[in-house]
Formats: C-alpha cells, sequence, structure tokens
C-alpha cells in the first residue's frame, strides 16, 4: 500500500484538466466597453453595477486601445490621484502596439482553453480580451478565475 505523504502523484496534464473546451465554454458575460473620452464616473458605475475588474476601452473606430484596471481606479480616488470628471483616456493601460517583437494574439470563442491557458502564462496577464476573428467586436473578458472555475465546475478527468 503507497504512503500519499510520500508518493509523488502525477499533474493533470492542460489537454486532460480542460477535456477539449473552448472560450466559448466558460460561458463569460458579455464585456462592456468604455469610450477612451467617457469620464471616469461612468466606467467606475458600470463596473461596479457589473462587478468587473477590467473594462476595456475603445477608441473612436471603437477598436480596443487599452483597458482600465478598476480595483487600481479605486486607489487613485482614495488617494486623490483621480477625479470623476477625469477621462478615460488619463487613467487607460495602453496594449502595447502589435509589431512582429510584439505579435497580437486573437483569443475568440472558438480558442480552446489549453491555449488561453498558454497565453496567460507566455504575457504574463490576468485577462484576455474575447473577440470575434477580424477584432472588430470585443465579445467578452476572460480571467485566470474564470479558468480555475471552470475546471473546479467541471472536475477532472
Amino acid at each position: 500500500m503507497a504512503d500519499r505523504e510520500t508518493t509523488p502523484t502525477a499533474s493533470v496534464s492542460n489537454a486532460a484538466k480542460y477535456r477539449g473546451a473552448v472560450v466559448e465554454d466558460l460561458q463569460l458575460p458579455p464585456a462592456f466597453c468604455v469610450p477612451q473620452d467617457a469620464p471616469l464616473s461612468l466606467a467606475l458605475e458600470k463596473a461596479y453595477e457589473r462587478e468587473f475588474d477590467q473594462l476595456p476601452v475603445l477608441n473612436d473606430n471603437r477598436k480596443p486601445v487599452g483597458y482600465l484596471n478598476v480595483q487600481a481606479m479605486k486607489r487613485k480616488f482614495e488617494s486623490g490621484q483621480a477625479a470623476e470628471a477625469d477621462p478615460i483616456s488619463s487613467h487607460t493601460t495602453h496594449f502595447p502596439m502589435t509589431s512582429k517583437a510584439h505579435p497580437y494574439t486573437v483569443i475568440t470563442p472558438d480558442t480552446t482553453l489549453e491555449d488561453l491557458e498558454a497565453f496567460f502564462n507566455s504575457q504574463g496577464v490576468e485577462f484576455a480580451l474575447v473577440t470575434d476573428d477580424d477584432r472588430k467586436w470585443v465579445l467578452a473578458v476572460a480571467t485566470r478565475s474564470d479558468l480555475e472555475t471552470f475546471v473546479k465546475r467541471r472536475g477532472t478527468a
């Protein structure tokens, strides 16, 4: 009989952990995006209503240019570094420009959860914008927490 304390256990591979599931299987709520010229008060009100931690920020052409970190904004308000009338653009964390050194990774509803986890690990980020194939629409925001919840809910093989 093996001793559980001393017998190593095999880790579950990503393929077994996600069993072919894709981003759509996470059943994410629709993304709420904010225009870069809107006031912070609007963004924070909507973020609290929907319990979102990050809000995608769009330019005048409705393209994602960055995101607003809601927790960081709360701290800025508390310390007097931000005002409700400030434009969102003055507090946006901008995405790096797409280049050969920093290629844009498209995450769609059909992206496997294994690939989503690899994106989080390789980019060192906690969330990803889920878009259509052509990157015209932000459909949802996926987080590491969403992956963890999915695995717990579904169980492992």
